[in-house]
C-alpha cells in the first residue's frame, strides 16, 4: 500500500523533545515501513524516518526561533501534498482541519486522525460543515462531545514494544510528573499528593509561552516551597525510560477530557504504575487495579498513591504489551484504510480481475472458527471487525 503520512510542523518526527502527536505518527510511519508498506512522510526537515521524508520546514517549528506562524508553513506542505495525492492509495492527516477544503477532491483516499480535543465550541459548525470526511478518534471518550461524523474507528495509540525499557525493580523512590505545565494536566494536584504523602516528586515538563504566567504564579512559588519537589524541565526520549522506569508511580491529575494520555502508556511499557484522574480517556487506557488507580478526587489520589507499590510491574508491562504497541496501532489504521472507498474500490475490482482469470486458484473464505484458532495461537495481526475492543484498539461501530 502506498501511503502518505502528513504531520504537524510544531515537532520533528519524532520529537526531539516533548510532543504527542509527532511521535504517534513517526510511531505509525516507522512500524507501516517494517510491515512493508510504501511511506512517504510530510514533516519538518529535522524529522528522522525510514520512509520517504518530504521536508516542508526547515526545522520543528516550535524550535525554531524566527517563526512567529505556523499557519503558513502548513498551508505551504498542503500545497506539496496537493501536487502528489494521486500518488497514494491513503493520504493520512494528523493536523486537524486545516485540509479540509483543499482535499475534498481525493476525499474518497482521506482519513484523519483527531489528536486533540474536540469539546470545543467552534468545532461543533466546523464537523456540520464537513461530515463526510473519514475520522479516526484516539478514544471513545474523545468522540463524545461531536455531532455526527464520518467515524472510521478508534484506534488507541501505541509504542515500540521495546524503546522503553522494563524496569522490575524502580531504583528511585519518587513519583514522576511528566508533560506539560498547564492547568489541565494538574502539576498543582501532583505536588499536593507527593507533599501529602511525604514522597519526593520529580517533575519533567515544558512550560508553552501559553503557560508562563502560571508557572510564574502559581507552579513555581509550589516548588519552591515544597523541598521535596523538583523541577527537571523537558527531557528527551533517551532520559524517559529512566525518569519513569525509575519511579515509584506516575501521577496523571488531570482536570480535562484527556485525548488519549501518551504518557499512561509510556509508564505501563517501564513497568511503572499510573494513578490518574477519571477524565477523558483514563478510563480506557488504564485497568483499575492492574496498570494503576483511577480515582476521582485528590483525596483519593492520595491513598492510591500509597497503593502503587502493591501492584504487579510484571503484569502491567504485560498488559502494556497486550494493548499499545505500535504493530497493534499499525494493524488496526491498516484496517481503517481498507475501509477508505478507493481502497474497497480497488478490492472489488482485483477480486472481479481473479475471478475472470482462467488460471484462478479460488481459496476458501476463512472461517470463524479459523479467526478462533489464530487468535488461540497468538497471532497479533488479526484484523478485528465490529464493536470487540478488549485488546485495545479497533472500532468499527458506526455512531
Amino acid at each position: 500500500m502506498k501511503i502518505a503520512q502528513i504531520a504537524p510542523l510544531a515537532e520533528s518526527c519524532p520529537p526531539r523533545l516533548y510532543g504527542g502527536t509527532e511521535r504517534i505518527v513517526s510511531y505509525l510511519t516507522e512500524e507501516l515501513v517494517r510491515q512493508g508498506h510504501e511511506v512517504t512522510l510530510f514533516a519538518s526537515g529535522d524529522s528522522v524516518t525510514s520512509a520517504e521524508l518530504v521536508p516542508c520546514s526547515k526545522m520543528a517549528l516550535r524550535l525554531d526561533p524566527s517563526v512567529k506562524d505556523m499557519t503558513p508553513y502548513h498551508v505551504m506542505m498542503l500545497d506539496q501534498v496537493a501536487r502528489r495525492a494521486n500518488e497514494f492509495d491513503v493520504l493520512h492527516f494528523h493536523i486537524d482541519h486545516l485540509h479540509y477544503p483543499l482535499m475534498r477532491r481525493y476525499a474518497d483516499r482521506i482519513v484523519t486522525t483527531l489528536h486533540g480535543r474536540l469539546d470545543l465550541p467552534d468545532l461543533k459548525p466546523f464537523y456540520l460543515a464537513f461530515p463526510e470526511p473519514p475520522v479516526v478518534s484516539i478514544s471513545d471518550a474523545q468522540r463524545r462531545p461531536m455531532p455526527p461524523v464520518n467515524w472510521l474507528g478508534t484506534v488507541l495509540h501505541g509504542l515500540p514494544e521495546n524503546i522503553l525499557s522494563y524496569r522490575p525493580a524502580p531504583s528511585g523512590d519518587y513519583f514522576a510528573f511528566l508533560g506539560r505545565i498547564s492547568p489541565q494536566k494538574g502539576p498543582d494536584k501532583a505536588i499536593e499528593i507527593a507533599a501529602k504523602t511525604g514522597v519526593p516528586l520529580k517533575m519533567a515538563a515544558k512550560i508553552d509561552a501559553a503557560d508562563q504566567r502560571y508557572w510564574d504564579q502559581v507552579i513555581a512559588p509550589m516548588v519552591a516551597a515544597h523541598p521535596n519537589v523538583e523541577f527537571i524541565g523537558e527531557i528527551n526520549e533517551l532520559q524517559k525510560a529512566d525518569f519513569l522506569g525509575n519511579a515509584r508511580a506516575l501521577l496523571f491529575p488531570i482536570c480535562w477530557p484527556e485525548p488519549f494520555g501518551l504518557v499512561m502508556i509510556e509508564a505501563m511499557a517501564c513497568g511503572t504504575p499510573v494513578v490518574a484522574l477519571s477524565h477523558g480517556s483514563v478510563p480506557e487506557v488504564i485497568d483499575h487495579g492492574l496498570s494503576g488507580f483511577v480515582v476521582n478526587s485528590v483525596e483519593e489520589a492520595i491513598a492510591a498513591a500509597n497503593a502503587a507499590g502493591t501492584l504487579d510491574r510484571a503484569a502491567i508491562r504485560k498488559r502494556f504489551e497486550q494493548r499499545f504497541t505500535a504493530e497493534r496501532m499499525a494493524s488496526d489504521y491498516l484496517a481503517a484504510y481498507r475501509r477508505l472507498p478507493a481502497l474497497r474500490q480497488t478490492s472489488q475490482l482485483d477480486v472481479l480481475a481473479t475471478l475472470e482469470s482462467k488460471s484462478a486458484i479460488r481459496m476458501p473464505i476463512p472461517s470463524a472458527e479459523l479467526e478462533i484458532a489464530a487468535v488461540a495461537a497468538g497471532s497479533r495481526s488479526l484484523v478485528r471487525v465490529g464493536t470487540e475492543r478488549a485488546s485495545g484498539g479497533y472500532d468499527n461501530t458506526q455512531e
